[in-house]
């Protein structure tokens, strides 16, 4: 496949009169595209690539936290690229004509992988005391239900409703929502409280003395643990919300029920999720999302 980036380079550069920066970027991305293909072991190659496939690159982009205007530069290298093999007669169809941008001004999420969240469950050892139980079931609270950070100090003994099996959340402007819990999540909130009532306070995540832990302290513990199985830079609350409505999404659920369950006041807020293509998606995510494995 070198010659016909070669070829192509040289075209910009000679017939359209590209700048050097710009040659050195448009070929970094097809040397990115290179290696993606390699690695996906399909036999693939840049001519015979199609535009699921180019979906896929997007969506990795993505996944190694990318700005949406990195992408969107991308991209259009991709459908400069194949105008030039299908005007030089190499190619029959072009697979970048129908592809669509992420949208300007807005990054595509963040999100973990599936086998990164359950090497974090199955094989971190968290301390054997108060403390590793407290900072698990925050995780797992995370994971499982997508709330955000400033909501989950929020809760309270009383927002755990075993009877019911569901979480009371209370988000922006005061709005109240239910969200189910999964039955891992809810034996884990189990064995919590059972160890938590023992301290005093009303604050379902404390510290040992029973303080009520910050927005600060739980993104740093949220981020110490993540530290060891993530590779993204970003390894926070928010990119597990994200990790979370991603997941859900390519599980089969429905827009508006992941709308509701992250307390979205618009759809609008929640279509973010759909720049990238989840049918591309749900590749990354073969192993289904706990809330979709457990049988309640």
């Amino acid at each position: 496949m070198t010659n016909h980036i070669t070829d192509f380079l040289n075209y910009l550069r000679v017939e359209k009169g590209y700048s050097p920066l710009t040659l050195k970027t448009y070929e970094g991305h097809l040397r990115q595209l290179e290696t993606f293909l390699s690695e996906t072991d399909e036999g693939l190659d840049l001519l015979t690539l199609d535009e699921d496939v180019l979906r896929r690159w997007m969506v990795s982009m993505a996944e190694r936290g990318l700005q949406a205007r990195t992408v969107c530069k991308a991209m259009s290298c991709m459908r400069s690229f194949y105008k030039y093999l299908l005007m030089m007669g190499r190619i029959a169809r072009d697979p970048a004509h129908a592809l669509r941008n992420p949208k300007m001004g807005s990054s595509l999420p963040t999100f973990y992988r599936a086998e990164d969240m359950e090497h974090l469950f199955r094989d971190i050892a968290f301390p054997e005391n108060f403390t590793g139980l407290r900072d698990r079931t925050i995780l797992l609270t995370f994971y499982h239900t997508g709330i955000r950070v400033s909501e989950l100090t929020g809760l309270t003994l009383g927002s755990v409703r075993f009877s019911e099996n569901e979480l009371k959340v209370l988000g922006k402007r005061a709005k109240e929502r239910l969200i189910p819990l999964t039955a891992t999540l809810r034996e884990q909130l189990r064995q919590y409280v059972q160890e938590r009532r023992a301290i005093a306070g009303d604050a379902l995540f404390c510290s040992e003395t029973g303080a009520k832990l910050t927005n600060d302290k739980v993104r740093a513990i949220v981020k110490r643990y993540l530290t060891g199985v993530v590779t993204q830079k970003k390894r926070s609350p928010h990119v597990l919300r994200h990790t979370f409505a991603t997941v859900m999404l390519n599980n089969g659920a429905e827009l508006q029920a992941v709308k509701e369950l992250l307390g979205h006041a618009s759809l609008q807020a929640t279509q973010i999720y759909t720049h990238a293509t989840f049918a591309q998606l749900r590749e990354q995510y073969a192993a289904a999302h706990p809330r979709q494995r457990d049988k309640q």
